[in-house]
């Protein structure tokens, strides 16, 4: 657990608490990061709710490799993120992955995502790995920039997932873990 400078931002491990929140966070962050990028009838038929209920069932099975993470702003969940092995296809492999940072979208640019990701990237450090890799829709910039910045380089791989029939690029990133 992190206390950032700014002694109202606090990363902690996420609780069966913060899924309606941490629902609410991954959608509009959806919706917000990814208009344009994604067919708009998806983003539209997204549901915190039903977000939240997917992440009640994932939480309640307790995969102890899966690290779920929040930021809380003032005691405000306003982040989310998650993290664990890398993922080749089904297969879990000796490396790590970030699997999502999403922030509300009200609190972009607040170094909020920043705090996020330093956790996970000393977390799965601490646990040994030698790099992370994350995924991110290839026409994200700020996204991509913003993984960049923290010391990210796409590795050349690239994979579409299909969102309302619609082949949706992805690139791959990696970033070496030192001690």
């Amino acid at each position: 657990m992190i206390d950032d400078d700014d002694e109202r931002l606090l990363v902690r491990p996420m609780t069966l608490d913060d899924c309606d929140r941490v629902g609410e966070i991954r959608v509009r962050g959806w919706q917000s990061a990814y208009r344009g990028l994604v067919p708009q009838s998806y983003l539209d038929a997204m549901s915190p709710e039903r977000d939240a209920e997917r992440h009640r069932a994932r939480f309640t099975q307790g995969d102890p490799d899966i690290v779920n993470l929040v930021a809380e702003w003032d005691g405000d969940v306003v982040g989310w993120a998650c993290h664990g092995p890398y993922r080749d296809g089904e297969v879990r492999t000796s490396e790590a992955e970030l699997y999502a940072v999403y922030v509300d979208p009200r609190r972009y640019g607040s170094g909020i995502g920043q705090a996020l990701l330093r956790e996970a990237l000393w977390n799965r450090t601490a646990l040994g790995h030698d790099r992370m890799y994350l995924w991110v829709l290839k026409d994200n910039s700020r996204a991509r920039r913003f993984y960049e910045r923290a010391g990210f380089e796409a590795d050349g791989t690239e994979e579409p997932f299909e969102a309302d029939g619609v082949p949706v690029p992805e690139v791959r990133y990696v970033r070496p873990l030192t001690p």
